[in-house]
């Protein structure tokens, strides 16, 4: 189901994380904890945690018993039939009339669901693993009120089957032995949690992951990446750094930006210009041939070096940015070539140019509720990985995209 990423020994890809540092920049608060839960007529009313979805915080109050119990996926099918509602009230915790914007942003939204603040309808998700941001700033007050209003996945799934008559998208439904839920490929949601030969059907509902507030003037940095590639006609490695803004300001906004990776001596400054609106930069960083790069290497074959590396953005207007992020330096090949005496194809991984047997399993979501996937979760079951002598992980595409730690975990078991 769906792309799946072949991921060489625990693969960690070049990638930009961690803080963003801005002296004088946005305000962000978190709306995670405590919100109330109630379900469509109003007859269950209970506390529920954010992140969260609706069957654990059914659990933790004891309303329903361990849903892995028994035959519990069936007995709980109404759960995911019925529409939930997740609400609260915050205070506004800082002057609004200061910023030029304040959004309003879900990391994730499990799945259908029409968002609302002070009775104020911002819009609707319908993709799990997107996120969304409402612009917020001429209907926030000093006190708020914010809904997400869930519809059942089942219903919608259902309903859009029924819309779609061109042709028929198998399968229907799953095989009546997993007792699962129909039509799973008419919705953007983790696949399995209609059911799978390997797991039971929970497709529930919730806030899945980080919601909160932010506020900001002249422009703000929503997007980082970077990823590192090897030029053989140049012999030198290079990293391409994309960055995207959203740019409040009427006009284009000129600055510098300074990439600097201190222990292969490379450093960079460019000159940008970001437009109003939806702002991108894409930087090209070329590392220094007087140093040597440590490639990264799979589990059993070499050493997993990381370089720590800070990309630092002072615009004309506004505040400092720096963005620390770690990169990693490897190339990877899948060869097929013809095979002598054979009608088929070669298919084998070259990575860093050297041919690595690939011995690995497939990974599906380590539990059907997504907030219950904690850090030593993910610590324990990759050093099991690791422990067995796998060098790569298959992150199977009917489950999610996983989250960083899941990345930063796989290295740390990686290595020598």
């Amino acid at each position: 189901m769906g792309r799946a990423a072949l991921l060489p020994l625990l693969l960690v890809a070049a990638a930009g994380r961690a803080g963003v540092s801005a002296a004088g920049g946005p305000e962000v608060r978190s709306l995670r904890g405590s919100w109330w839960l109630a379900n469509g007529n109003g007859s269950v009313v209970l506390r529920g945690e954010v992140p969260g979805c609706v069957h654990t915080a059914l659990h933790r109050r004891g309303l329903i018993q361990d849903p892995y119990y028994r035959f519990n996926d069936v007995t709980y099918r109404w759960i995911s039939l019925d529409n939930w509602t997740y609400s609260r009230t915050f205070k506004t915790p800082f002057d609004d009339r200061k910023w030029q914007k304040v959004n309003l942003v879900f990391e994730g939204v499990d799945t259908v669901a029409q968002i609302l603040i002070n009775n104020i309808t911002l819009g609707r998700t319908d993709n799990m693993f997107n996120r969304y941001s409402f612009d917020i700033t001429s209907v926030i007050k000093e006190v708020n009120f914010v809904e997400v209003r869930f519809f059942s996945a089942v219903s919608y799934a259902a309903e859009q089957s029924r819309c779609h008559k061109a042709y028929s998208i198998p399968p229907a439904c799953p095989p009546p032995v997993q007792k699962g839920e129909c039509h799973a490929n008419f919705i953007r949601k983790e696949q399995c949690s209609f059911s799978w030969d390997w797991g039971p059907s929970f497709p529930t509902q919730g806030i899945w992951k980080d919601v909160r507030i932010e506020a900001y003037n002249h422009y703000h940095l929503i997007y980082f990446s970077l990823t590192s590639f090897f030029e053989k006609s140049a012999q030198q490695w290079s990293l391409e750094i994309e960055s995207i803004f959203d740019v409040v300001s009427s006009k284009p906004i000129a600055g510098l930006v300074t990439v600097n990776i201190p222990k292969l001596q490379t450093q960079q400054t460019f000159s940008v210009k970001l437009q109003p609106g939806e702002g991108s930069v894409v930087l090209l960083v070329n590392i220094n041939k007087s140093s040597t790069v440590e490639a990264w290497w799979p589990n059993g074959h070499g050493k997993q070096t990381g370089y720590n590396m800070t990309t630092t953005f002072i615009m004309e207007a506004g505040y400092q940015i720096e963005k620390s992020s770690k990169a990693y330096f490897r190339t990877v090949e899948l060869v097929q070539e013809p095979i002598p005496g054979s009608p088929g194809l070669s298919f084998y991984f070259r990575i860093n140019g050297r041919p690595i047997f690939i011995k690995g399993s497939n990974w599906i979501p380590a539990d059907s509720f997504q907030d219950r996937v904690t850090y030593d979760t993910l610590w324990l079951l990759l050093k099991s990985a690791a422990d067995a002598n796998m060098n790569a992980l298959r992150v199977w595409g009917g489950g999610v995209y996983e989250q960083d730690e899941f990345y930063d975990i796989s290295c740390i078991f990686s290595c020598n």
